[in-house]
């Protein structure tokens, strides 16, 4: 694996959205104690919000790309609020929220496109705890929302 996460994002061929601006009253990072909290983040594709219902309108790898869209916006606000990624230590949990159809059973299957990308980019220290939740509706119709908590190095 290479020295930086900048690096390895070049090496996956991944390049990161501009994080995106909240859409209420909140902010989108906020770094207490060494921890970054990421406020939940929507998937986008071409500036729009990824909508659906996984297990009506998509399926599960549908709905395992707008997870992996979401973890790619949580990135996208990390770098924003610590200046680079390298201050991440280590991604500590993921919560990954799937608009879901009332007989959906595999949100952990979905939130996989999640974490498979945060073990692609940060390695051991992208292995992290999960929760993997069904709900009836997420803001703006999106088909999936992730928070994150990470444990981050002091600028």
């Amino acid at each position: 694996m290479t020295d930086t996460i900048p690096a390895r994002l070049a090496e996956l061929g991944i390049a990161l959205p501009k994080a995106a601006a909240p859409v209420a009253a909140y902010c989108p990072v906020v770094v207490v104690g060494g921890i970054a909290h990421v406020s939940g983040q929507l998937p986008f594709r071409g500036g729009d919000v990824v909508t659906g219902r996984a297990g009506q309108t998509d399926d599960v790898p549908a709905a395992a790309e707008a997870a992996r869209l979401c973890a790619l916006m949580v990135l996208a606000q990390l770098e924003a609020a610590l200046g680079s990624l390298d201050r991440v230590e280590r991604i500590v949990k993921l919560n990954v929220f799937v608009n879901s159809a009332s007989d959906f059973r595999d949100q952990p299957k979905v939130a996989n496109g999640a974490s498979e990308l945060m073990q692609q980019v940060f390695g051991d220290a992208g292995v992290h705890a999960r929760a993997a939740i069904g709900v009836a509706a997420l803001p703006l119709g999106a088909l999936v929302e992730i928070d994150a908590l990470v444990a981050v190095r002091p600028a």
